[in-house]
Formats: structure tokens, C-alpha cells, sequence
């Protein structure tokens, strides 16, 4: 393993994950445009005059974002069941991230508390982990707030939540995830960050926002992990 990462993973017992990306493809069989375009219809049926830059939105959690922001409640609340739906139906057929679950599997064994901190919804957590036999591996899994779109990530909130509940300082617990949010999150709840870049230019941009360590595979993770246990380094924790 990295010697970075490895120093890194020996100074936490907590690893927090990010869903989309770390664990899986969420919108692999589902493409995210057609949730975001599902979720724009929403807006007209309610007889919202949307811009155009906010029609072609690819990005489902984008569009629930700019809904928030206009500030009508009940029109949130639309787009948020609607987007919960789609994340429901989306996990049916999301695509493992590979060894994402090798990763998670390894840290449990290494010692380490595990926890899902995500944009997406919970119950799409729920029902991906129940569905890949992980439900056992991961507590606690903290998804996106009802309608409450500004208390997503970046906001540090629902990574403080899962700080809490793992019951650790801070600076003891990591988070893996794939997006400038992820990282831009984590520093503000001062907790360290594992950037997940599948990209050569996520590398830059990662390494840029202040993640701790960036890893272009999951696997880099999981054999990390998997030294660490073998070491010994969890009965430390």
C-alpha cells in the first residue's frame, strides 16, 4: 500500500463512505439525465416556468438544488418524493463500483467503524446495501435531509451526524468520496478525506480541494485496508 494512505488509515477508526461513486454507479441503468428530465416535468406540472439552463440540468440532485433555492416548500417537497422514487428505482440496477464492497468488507475486518454519508436518499442506501449483503457492514447510513437541499454536502451537517454516531473525534474518522463536495465537506467538519478519482482530472481537482490522500481505485483502498488487518493495527483501535 501507499505509505501515505497506509499512515493516513492507521490514525482513523471510523471510515466514512460516499455512496455514489465509492460504493456504486447509482445511476448506471438509469441515466442520471433522465432522472433530471422526470424531475424538470415535476416543475411544469406544477406550473413552474423553467429556464433553459435548469431544462437540459443532468444532474438530478442539481435540479432539487435550484428547486430549493427558489423557495417554495411544497414544490421541494415534489421534486424531492419524485427524486426519491427515481433513487429507489435506480439502485435496482446501479453497477458495483469496483471492489467498493471489498473496501467496505475490509475495513469492518480491519477494526474500523464504517458509515455511508450521501446525497442520496436513504432509503436508496437501505436497498443497495441490503441488496449487495452489506446492510450488516455499514451503520449508520445517513442520506440527503427531506427537502432540505441546502443541508446537503458540501454542508459538513450530515457527515457531523455520522461523526456523532460512530462515536469518535473528528480527526479519527475519514471520508471516501469521489466529488469536490465530498472533500469540501469533510474539511469543513474537520475530519480527514480519501478522494476517489476515476478520472485523471478528478486527481488534479481533488488534490486541489484539500483531499489528504487520492486513490484512482478502490482496490488501493481495500489492500490497504487488508495490510492494515493483517499487521495487526486493529487491535489498536
Amino acid at each position: 500500500m501507499s505509505a501515505e494512505l497506509g499512515r493516513l488509515l492507521r490514525e482513523v477508526g471510523a471510515v466514512l463512505f460516499d455512496f455514489d461513486g465509492p460504493v456504486c454507479s447509482i445511476f448506471a441503468g438509469y441515466p442520471a439525465p433522465q432522472a433530471a428530465a422526470e424531475l424538470v416535468d415535476v416543475l411544469r406540472r406544477r406550473g413552474i416556468d423553467v429556464p433553459p439552463d435548469l431544462a437540459s440540468e443532468a444532474d438530478p440532485l442539481e435540479v432539487l438544488r435550484r428547486t430549493g433555492a427558489a423557495g417554495d416548500y411544497g414544490v421541494t417537497r415534489a421534486v424531492e418524493d419524485a427524486l426519491c422514487a427515481a433513487e429507489r428505482r435506480a439502485v435496482e440496477t446501479a453497477e458495483p463500483t469496483p471492489y467498493g464492497r471489498e473496501a467496505i468488507v475490509a475495513a469492518r475486518q480491519a477494526g474500523m467503524q464504517v458509515a455511508a454519508v450521501s446525497n442520496n436518499s436513504a432509503g436508496a442506501l437501505t436497498a443497495y446495501l441490503a441488496a449487495h449483503r452489506l446492510t450488516g457492514h455499514v451503520s449508520p447510513v445517513v442520506g440527503r435531509a427531506y427537502a432540505e437541499p441546502t443541508r446537503m454536502k458540501p454542508n459538513p451537517e450530515p457527515i457531523l451526524r455520522a461523526v456523532r454516531a460512530v462515536s469518535l473525534p473528528a480527526n479519527r474518522c475519514v471520508l471516501v468520496g469521489d466529488s469536490l463536495t465530498d472533500v469540501e465537506g469533510a474539511r469543513a467538519a474537520g475530519i480527514r478525506s480519501i478522494g476517489y478519482a476515476n478520472r485523471e482530472p478528478k486527481v488534479r481537482a481533488l488534490r486541489a480541494a484539500g483531499a489528504d490522500v487520492v486513490i484512482t481505485s478502490m482496490g488501493e483502498l481495500a489492500r490497504s485496508l487488508v495490510a492494515l488487518d493483517s499487521h495487526g493495527d486493529s487491535a489498536e483501535r
